[in-house]
């Protein structure tokens, strides 16, 4: 073991306490953060002979947005590798109930562990992958390391690097180049997550797209979505997407202080332990709030409707005017602004988009978005939207036109995939 591995494993073991005081903390909000402690340190139910003898493709998508991306990838690997088994593996309660959601029982799922190298052992010993798929960034060297020892070919596909991370990996370029030349390749979203990475040390990067945009939205989806416009009786609405601690307050704060007359506000925090919280802070501003999960219509008294359901965001872009995407309005480098685009929705983004520099970039350049500049800019842009249904219907097709020139990352991926397994010493048959 290198004296820098060496160092991380040691630290990782010495922050074990810390780990099962964030499990415990995070169960306050989120009771799933109990079940499943075993897989986090790498202990599984024992696998049936007959299934172990099947070859494994194992994709690791840590929360609800890597694991909505790989949707369509999967899709395709049950067709074209049908006599093998899928594995996907998570990070979060919400991650693993998007799996279940999108893919019920036809794969495999538990808890990726946490990276001390006996745990990783025990999950590579556990189910024998053939080959692995890592979505987007998640950089863990144990795991890496191990798999490279064991001739498991590891993709990172999907990769994002921006430029705040890449400086951060860059305080340990050695470290971060070897873990970066063990993957057997890698599939970058863009010229400029490929070129961060390739400074940083990657040997073999392709630019193969982004795999959100493959996903369509579900007819069922815009059937609930217009459900929802159902619900809201006819009056203007705008939705905000996604949002994070602190943009709540301040979106709030703006849409108060200004005559927004009977237009609806649609509030879709990204993360459900804060449905909560937010709801509070609505109440605490005096403004009538109702929730997804009430039953019935709105009353034309609501100001604010709260978005707390999981998995129904393209149902939320689909019952809306206008949608603000949230993570951009604080430094939190934006959400995915893909969905509202696929959906033909107008879109208001904020100044930190560093997540999705690109498609944030050519989102506005296309006409599909407009940019904001802080809260009152935010309310200010949505109302004038409201009032322009020519812009609206402009901005909605610019947006729709701009998410299907770019699909097709999927299918370079799946070109990838079959490469690395053509090379294994004993070639997977399908």
């Amino acid at each position: 073991m290198t004296l820098p591995r060496a160092c991380y494993s040691l630290l990782v073991i010495l922050a074990l306490p810390l780990v099962v005081l964030r499990l415990l903390w995070r169960a306050r909000r989120q009771p799933e953060y109990l079940q499943h402690w075993g897989e986090r340190f790498g202990c599984y139910t024992p696998l049936p002979t007959q299934a172990e003898q099947r070859g494994l493709i194992w994709i690791h998508a840590v929360s609800v947005g890597e694991t909505n991306a790989a949707q369509t990838l999967i899709t395709s690997l049950q067709q074209r590798y049908a006599k093998h088994r899928i594995l996907l593996t998570h990070m979060t309660p919400t991650g693993r109930e998007t799996g279940v959601r999108l893919f019920g029982d036809s794969i495999e799922r538990v808890y990726l562990p946490y990276d001390y190298p006996q745990a990783m052992s025990r999950f590579l010993d556990h189910f024998k992958p053939c080959l692995g798929l890592i979505m987007e960034t998640e950089l863990w060297p144990n795991l890496v390391h191990l798999c490279r020892n064991r001739a498991i070919p590891l993709l990172l596909i999907n990769a994002r690097m921006s430029e705040k991370s890449a400086r951060r990996y860059a305080c340990l370029p050695d470290f971060t180049a070897s873990i970066l030349q063990s993957f057997a390749a890698i599939a970058a979203r863009n010229e400029e997550d490929a070129l961060h990475l390739k400074r940083l040390g990657a040997a073999d990067v392709k630019v193969m797209g982004n795999l959100k945009f493959d996903i369509t939205p579900p007819a069922g989806q815009l059937l609930l979505g217009n459900g929802f416009r159902q619900l809201f009786g006819g009056r203007p609405v705008v939705l905000a997407a996604s949002t994070r601690a602190g943009e709540e307050e301040v979106l709030l704060d703006a849409w108060t202080a200004q005559p927004v007359g009977d237009t609806l506000l649609v509030l879709v925090p990204r993360h459900p332990q804060r449905f909560a919280e937010v709801a509070s802070l609505v109440k605490g501003r005096g403004l009538r709030l109702q929730s997804r999960s009430e039953a019935g219509p709105v009353n034309r008294e609501t100001q604010v409707w709260l978005g707390d359901s999981m998995g129904e965001m393209f149902a939320y872009y689909a019952s809306c005017d206008a949608a603000f995407i949230g993570g951009s309005l604080l430094d939190y480098g934006s959400q995915n602004p893909i969905e509202g685009c696929a959906v033909g929705v107008p879109m208001l983004i904020g100044p930190s988009t560093y997540n999705f520099p690109e498609v944030a970039r050519e989102a506005l350049a296309c006409g599909a978005a407009n940019s904001i500049g802080d809260a009152t800019g935010l309310v200010d842009a949505a109302l004038r939207l409201l009032a322009d249904t020519a812009a609206r219907e402009r901005m909605g097709a610019a947006g729709k036109a701009f998410a299907a020139l770019h699909r097709g990352a999927s299918e370079r991926t799946m070109a990838l995939i079959e490469t690395a397994l053509a090379q294994q010493p004993t070639p997977a048959g399908r």
